[in-house]
Protein backbone atom coordinates (compact mmCIF):
# COMPACT_ATOMS: atom_id res chain seq x y z
CA UNK A 1 0.00 0.00 0.00
CA UNK A 2 1.31 3.45 -0.90
CA UNK A 3 2.31 5.70 1.97
CA UNK A 4 0.06 8.73 2.48
CA UNK A 5 2.29 11.77 2.87
CA UNK A 6 1.08 14.61 5.08
CA UNK A 7 2.33 18.15 5.76
CA UNK A 8 1.50 20.04 8.96
CA UNK A 9 0.97 23.79 8.78
CA UNK A 10 1.20 25.40 12.22
CA UNK A 11 2.75 24.09 15.44
CA UNK A 12 0.37 25.44 18.07
CA UNK A 13 -1.42 23.49 20.79
CA UNK A 14 -3.76 21.59 18.47
CA UNK A 15 -0.99 20.49 16.09
CA UNK A 16 0.37 18.11 18.75
CA UNK A 17 -2.96 16.26 18.81
CA UNK A 18 -2.92 15.91 15.03
CA UNK A 19 0.70 14.74 14.95
CA UNK A 20 0.14 12.13 17.68
CA UNK A 21 -2.95 10.86 15.88
CA UNK A 22 -1.27 10.63 12.49
CA UNK A 23 1.67 8.71 13.90
CA UNK A 24 -0.60 5.87 15.02
CA UNK A 25 -1.97 5.28 11.50
CA UNK A 26 -0.21 2.67 9.33
CA UNK A 27 1.28 3.82 6.03
CA UNK A 28 1.16 7.52 6.93
CA UNK A 29 4.22 9.76 6.99
CA UNK A 30 4.40 13.35 8.21
CA UNK A 31 6.98 14.62 5.72
CA UNK A 32 7.30 18.24 6.85
CA UNK A 33 6.09 20.92 9.20
CA UNK A 34 5.73 24.67 8.59
CA UNK A 35 5.74 27.46 11.16
CA UNK A 36 6.22 31.22 11.09
CA UNK A 37 9.41 30.80 13.14
CA UNK A 38 12.01 28.27 12.01
CA UNK A 39 13.01 27.57 15.61
CA UNK A 40 9.44 26.48 16.40
CA UNK A 41 9.23 24.38 13.25
CA UNK A 42 12.53 22.60 14.00
CA UNK A 43 11.57 21.97 17.62
CA UNK A 44 8.25 20.44 16.57
CA UNK A 45 9.95 18.38 13.85
CA UNK A 46 12.47 16.99 16.33
CA UNK A 47 9.69 16.11 18.79
CA UNK A 48 7.89 13.95 16.23
CA UNK A 49 10.85 12.82 14.11
CA UNK A 50 9.70 14.81 11.07
CA UNK A 51 12.40 15.16 8.42
CA UNK A 52 11.78 18.69 7.14
CA UNK A 53 10.92 22.00 8.85
CA UNK A 54 10.08 25.15 6.87
CA UNK A 55 8.80 28.70 7.28
CA UNK A 56 7.46 28.95 3.70
CA UNK A 57 4.32 27.10 2.59
CA UNK A 58 5.53 27.36 -1.01
CA UNK A 59 7.79 24.37 -0.39
CA UNK A 60 4.71 22.34 0.46
CA UNK A 61 2.78 23.70 -2.53
CA UNK A 62 5.65 22.74 -4.86
CA UNK A 63 6.02 19.22 -3.45
CA UNK A 64 3.96 16.98 -5.72
CA UNK A 65 4.43 13.94 -3.47
CA UNK A 66 2.39 15.40 -0.61
CA UNK A 67 -1.13 13.96 -0.49
CA UNK A 68 -2.71 15.96 2.32
CA UNK A 69 -2.18 19.04 4.43
CA UNK A 70 -3.31 19.77 7.99
CA UNK A 71 -3.86 23.50 8.54
CA UNK A 72 -3.72 24.56 12.20
CA UNK A 73 -2.99 28.27 11.84
CA UNK A 74 -4.79 31.44 12.96
CA UNK A 75 -8.16 31.62 11.21
CA UNK A 76 -7.03 34.45 8.93
CA UNK A 77 -4.84 32.01 6.98
CA UNK A 78 -7.31 29.12 6.67
CA UNK A 79 -8.86 30.13 3.34
CA UNK A 80 -5.78 31.45 1.48
CA UNK A 81 -3.63 28.52 2.52
CA UNK A 82 -6.36 25.97 1.79
CA UNK A 83 -6.99 27.39 -1.67
CA UNK A 84 -3.27 27.35 -2.51
CA UNK A 85 -2.94 23.72 -1.45
CA UNK A 86 -6.11 22.65 -3.24
CA UNK A 87 -4.92 24.30 -6.44
CA UNK A 88 -1.64 22.36 -6.16
CA UNK A 89 -3.53 19.06 -6.02
CA UNK A 90 -3.56 18.36 -2.27
CA UNK A 91 -6.41 17.35 0.00
CA UNK A 92 -6.88 19.65 2.98
CA UNK A 93 -7.84 19.31 6.62
CA UNK A 94 -8.81 22.66 8.17
CA UNK A 95 -9.11 23.38 11.85
CA UNK A 96 -12.40 24.98 12.83
CA UNK A 97 -13.80 27.40 11.89
CA UNK A 98 -13.31 26.73 8.19
CA UNK A 99 -12.76 30.41 7.43
CA UNK A 100 -13.20 33.94 8.69
CA UNK A 101 -16.65 34.35 7.11
CA UNK A 102 -19.13 32.60 4.80
CA UNK A 103 -17.58 34.06 1.63
CA UNK A 104 -14.24 32.42 2.44
CA UNK A 105 -16.04 29.13 2.89
CA UNK A 106 -17.56 29.46 -0.58
CA UNK A 107 -14.13 30.25 -2.02
CA UNK A 108 -12.70 27.09 -0.47
CA UNK A 109 -15.62 25.09 -1.86
CA UNK A 110 -15.04 26.47 -5.36
CA UNK A 111 -11.33 25.63 -5.23
CA UNK A 112 -12.00 22.09 -4.01
CA UNK A 113 -14.52 21.44 -6.80
CA UNK A 114 -12.34 23.02 -9.50
CA UNK A 115 -9.40 20.82 -8.55
CA UNK A 116 -11.32 17.67 -7.57
CA UNK A 117 -9.85 17.74 -4.07
CA UNK A 118 -11.23 16.92 -0.61
CA UNK A 119 -11.68 19.23 2.39
CA UNK A 120 -12.33 18.12 5.95
CA UNK A 121 -13.11 20.51 8.81
CA UNK A 122 -12.06 19.92 12.43
CA UNK A 123 -15.42 19.63 14.18
CA UNK A 124 -14.00 16.76 16.19
CA UNK A 125 -16.85 16.04 18.61
CA UNK A 126 -18.49 13.96 15.88
CA UNK A 127 -15.83 11.34 16.60
CA UNK A 128 -16.40 11.17 20.35
CA UNK A 129 -17.81 8.00 21.93
CA UNK A 130 -20.12 9.85 24.36
CA UNK A 131 -21.46 12.03 21.56
CA UNK A 132 -22.23 9.00 19.43
CA UNK A 133 -23.90 7.19 22.33
CA UNK A 134 -26.36 10.09 22.62
CA UNK A 135 -26.79 10.30 18.85
CA UNK A 136 -27.59 6.58 18.64
CA UNK A 137 -30.22 6.97 21.37
CA UNK A 138 -31.84 9.86 19.52
CA UNK A 139 -31.74 8.03 16.19
CA UNK A 140 -33.37 5.00 17.84
CA UNK A 141 -36.29 7.19 18.92
CA UNK A 142 -35.69 6.81 22.67
CA UNK A 143 -36.31 10.52 23.30
CA UNK A 144 -39.22 10.87 20.92
CA UNK A 145 -39.25 14.10 18.93
CA UNK A 146 -36.53 16.53 19.97
CA UNK A 147 -37.97 20.04 20.35
CA UNK A 148 -35.35 21.98 22.35
CA UNK A 149 -31.62 21.83 23.10
CA UNK A 150 -29.11 23.75 25.21
CA UNK A 151 -25.40 23.67 24.38
CA UNK A 152 -22.26 25.21 25.81
CA UNK A 153 -18.92 26.43 24.57
CA UNK A 154 -17.49 28.26 27.55
CA UNK A 155 -14.14 28.63 29.31
CA UNK A 156 -14.59 29.03 33.07
CA UNK A 157 -12.18 31.47 34.73
CA UNK A 158 -9.92 31.29 31.70
CA UNK A 159 -9.57 32.68 28.20
CA UNK A 160 -7.02 32.50 25.39
CA UNK A 161 -4.44 35.11 24.48
CA UNK A 162 -2.57 36.01 21.31
CA UNK A 163 -4.24 35.75 17.93
CA UNK A 164 -7.49 34.36 19.40
CA UNK A 165 -8.25 37.81 20.83
CA UNK A 166 -7.54 39.78 17.65
CA UNK A 167 -10.44 40.15 15.23
CA UNK A 168 -8.09 40.61 12.28
CA UNK A 169 -6.59 37.15 12.85
CA UNK A 170 -9.52 35.24 14.36
CA UNK A 171 -12.61 36.80 12.76
CA UNK A 172 -14.47 36.58 16.06
CA UNK A 173 -14.01 35.77 19.71
CA UNK A 174 -15.52 33.15 21.99
CA UNK A 175 -18.33 32.40 19.52
CA UNK A 176 -15.86 31.62 16.71
CA UNK A 177 -13.56 29.77 19.12
CA UNK A 178 -15.85 27.86 21.49
CA UNK A 179 -19.41 28.39 20.29
CA UNK A 180 -18.70 26.58 17.04
CA UNK A 181 -18.11 23.36 18.99
CA UNK A 182 -21.53 23.60 20.60
CA UNK A 183 -23.21 24.49 17.30
CA UNK A 184 -21.79 21.63 15.26
CA UNK A 185 -22.21 19.10 18.08
CA UNK A 186 -25.92 19.73 18.49
CA UNK A 187 -26.45 19.85 14.75
CA UNK A 188 -24.81 16.43 14.44
CA UNK A 189 -26.86 15.01 17.31
CA UNK A 190 -30.21 16.08 15.84
CA UNK A 191 -29.52 14.81 12.33
CA UNK A 192 -27.71 17.69 10.61
CA UNK A 193 -30.72 19.92 9.89
CA UNK A 194 -30.34 23.25 8.14
CA UNK A 195 -30.66 26.50 10.10
CA UNK A 196 -33.52 28.79 9.10
CA UNK A 197 -33.25 31.60 11.65
CA UNK A 198 -30.69 32.91 14.16
CA UNK A 199 -31.12 35.39 17.00
CA UNK A 200 -28.18 36.41 19.21
CA UNK A 201 -26.99 38.73 21.94
CA UNK A 202 -23.19 38.97 21.92
CA UNK A 203 -20.90 41.19 23.97
CA UNK A 204 -17.46 41.72 25.50
CA UNK A 205 -17.48 41.66 29.28
CA UNK A 206 -14.06 40.56 30.50
CA UNK A 207 -11.20 41.72 28.28
CA UNK A 208 -9.65 44.69 26.54
CA UNK A 209 -9.85 43.22 23.04
CA UNK A 210 -11.90 43.73 19.88
CA UNK A 211 -13.66 40.36 19.96
CA UNK A 212 -16.56 38.88 21.95
CA UNK A 213 -16.26 36.84 25.14
CA UNK A 214 -19.98 36.37 25.85
CA UNK A 215 -22.81 35.12 23.69
CA UNK A 216 -26.32 33.67 23.75
CA UNK A 217 -27.53 32.35 20.41
CA UNK A 218 -30.91 30.86 19.49
CA UNK A 219 -31.04 28.77 16.32
CA UNK A 220 -34.24 27.60 14.66
CA UNK A 221 -33.62 24.50 12.53
CA UNK A 222 -35.68 23.28 9.60
CA UNK A 223 -36.79 20.23 11.63
CA UNK A 224 -38.50 22.64 14.09
CA UNK A 225 -35.92 22.19 16.87
CA UNK A 226 -34.89 25.30 18.80
CA UNK A 227 -31.28 25.35 20.03
CA UNK A 228 -29.84 27.66 22.66
CA UNK A 229 -26.06 28.03 22.45
CA UNK A 230 -23.95 29.81 25.06
CA UNK A 231 -20.38 30.86 24.28
CA UNK A 232 -17.82 32.55 26.45
CA UNK A 233 -14.37 33.08 27.91
CA UNK A 234 -13.56 33.93 31.53
CA UNK A 235 -17.05 33.15 32.78
CA UNK A 236 -17.33 32.56 36.55
CA UNK A 237 -19.39 29.41 35.92
CA UNK A 238 -20.25 27.02 33.11
CA UNK A 239 -23.12 24.56 33.08
CA UNK A 240 -21.04 21.96 31.28
CA UNK A 241 -17.68 21.50 29.55
CA UNK A 242 -16.95 22.11 25.86
CA UNK A 243 -19.72 20.71 23.63
CA UNK A 244 -21.90 19.80 26.64
CA UNK A 245 -25.47 19.56 25.36
CA UNK A 246 -28.91 18.94 26.82
CA UNK A 247 -31.60 17.61 24.50
CA UNK A 248 -35.31 17.71 25.38
CA UNK A 249 -37.63 15.23 23.68
CA UNK A 250 -41.27 14.24 23.94
CA UNK A 251 -40.26 10.94 25.56
CA UNK A 252 -37.23 11.95 27.57
CA UNK A 253 -34.08 13.98 28.06
CA UNK A 254 -30.45 13.35 27.13
CA UNK A 255 -27.34 14.97 28.52
CA UNK A 256 -23.95 14.99 26.84
CA UNK A 257 -21.20 15.68 29.43
CA UNK A 258 -22.25 14.41 31.90
CA UNK A 259 -23.60 11.68 29.63
CA UNK A 260 -26.93 10.14 30.57
CA UNK A 261 -30.50 9.50 29.46
CA UNK A 262 -33.61 10.33 31.45
CA UNK A 263 -36.54 8.49 29.87
CA UNK A 264 -40.15 9.20 30.79
CA UNK A 265 -41.89 6.11 32.20
CA UNK A 266 -45.18 7.62 33.39
CA UNK A 267 -46.76 10.58 35.13
CA UNK A 268 -44.11 12.17 37.37
CA UNK A 269 -41.77 9.23 36.83
CA UNK A 270 -38.68 8.58 34.75
CA UNK A 271 -35.79 6.15 34.40
CA UNK A 272 -32.24 7.49 34.46
CA UNK A 273 -29.67 5.56 32.44
CA UNK A 274 -25.95 6.27 32.92
CA UNK A 275 -24.02 4.35 30.25
CA UNK A 276 -20.86 2.40 31.05
CA UNK A 277 -18.55 4.31 28.73
CA UNK A 278 -14.74 4.49 28.84
CA UNK A 279 -13.39 6.80 31.53
CA UNK A 280 -12.19 10.15 30.18
CA UNK A 281 -8.68 11.04 31.32
CA UNK A 282 -9.03 14.38 29.54
CA UNK A 283 -12.23 15.99 28.30
CA UNK A 284 -10.70 16.67 24.87
CA UNK A 285 -9.17 13.22 24.70
CA UNK A 286 -6.49 12.29 22.17
CA UNK A 287 -8.65 9.46 20.78
CA UNK A 288 -11.11 12.00 19.30
CA UNK A 289 -8.35 13.63 17.26
CA UNK A 290 -6.86 10.27 16.30
CA UNK A 291 -10.22 9.09 14.93
CA UNK A 292 -10.52 12.40 13.11
CA UNK A 293 -7.14 11.88 11.43
CA UNK A 294 -8.04 8.27 10.59
CA UNK A 295 -11.16 9.50 8.80
CA UNK A 296 -9.18 12.09 6.84
CA UNK A 297 -6.62 9.51 5.74
CA UNK A 298 -9.34 7.00 4.81
CA UNK A 299 -11.03 9.65 2.68
CA UNK A 300 -7.76 10.46 0.91
CA UNK A 301 -7.36 6.78 0.06
CA UNK A 302 -10.97 6.14 -0.99
CA UNK A 303 -11.61 9.57 -2.57
CA UNK A 304 -14.75 9.83 -0.44
CA UNK A 305 -15.86 13.31 0.70
CA UNK A 306 -15.17 13.69 4.44
CA UNK A 307 -17.86 14.38 7.00
CA UNK A 308 -17.52 16.91 8.55
CA UNK A 309 -16.51 18.57 5.33
CA UNK A 310 -17.24 21.74 3.41
CA UNK A 311 -21.03 21.59 3.93
CA UNK A 312 -20.74 21.18 7.69
CA UNK A 313 -18.08 23.88 7.92
CA UNK A 314 -20.09 26.28 5.77
CA UNK A 315 -23.25 25.91 7.83
CA UNK A 316 -21.34 26.75 11.01
CA UNK A 317 -19.84 29.83 9.31
CA UNK A 318 -23.31 30.90 8.16
CA UNK A 319 -24.72 30.57 11.69
CA UNK A 320 -21.83 32.47 13.31
CA UNK A 321 -22.08 35.25 10.74
CA UNK A 322 -25.85 35.48 11.23
CA UNK A 323 -25.36 35.60 15.01
CA UNK A 324 -23.00 38.57 14.77
CA UNK A 325 -25.42 40.35 12.43
CA UNK A 326 -28.36 39.65 14.73
CA UNK A 327 -26.50 40.99 17.74
CA UNK A 328 -25.67 44.19 15.86
CA UNK A 329 -29.23 44.83 14.67
CA UNK A 330 -31.19 43.36 17.57
CA UNK A 331 -33.26 41.38 15.07
CA UNK A 332 -33.38 37.71 14.08
CA UNK A 333 -31.60 36.84 10.84
CA UNK A 334 -33.22 34.47 8.35
CA UNK A 335 -30.96 32.03 6.52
Amino acid sequence: MNTIKIALIGVGYIADYHARGLQTIPNVEIVCVVSKRIESAKKFAAKYDIKEAYTDIQKVIDNGEIDGVIISTPNQFHAPYAISFLESGKDVFLEKPMGMNPEEGRQIDAAAKANNRLVMVGHMWRFDIDTNYIKDAIDAGKLGRIFKTKGYGIHENWGPEGWFTKKELAGGGALADMGVHAIDTVRYLIGDPKPVKVYARISTEFGDYDVDDTGIIIITWDNEVESIIESGWWHPHMDGPEASTGLFGTKGYASLFPTLLKLTTGVESSEEIVPDLPKREDHCAQIIYTKQMEHFVDCIKSRTPPIPGILEGQIVLDIVNAAYKSSETGEAVNL
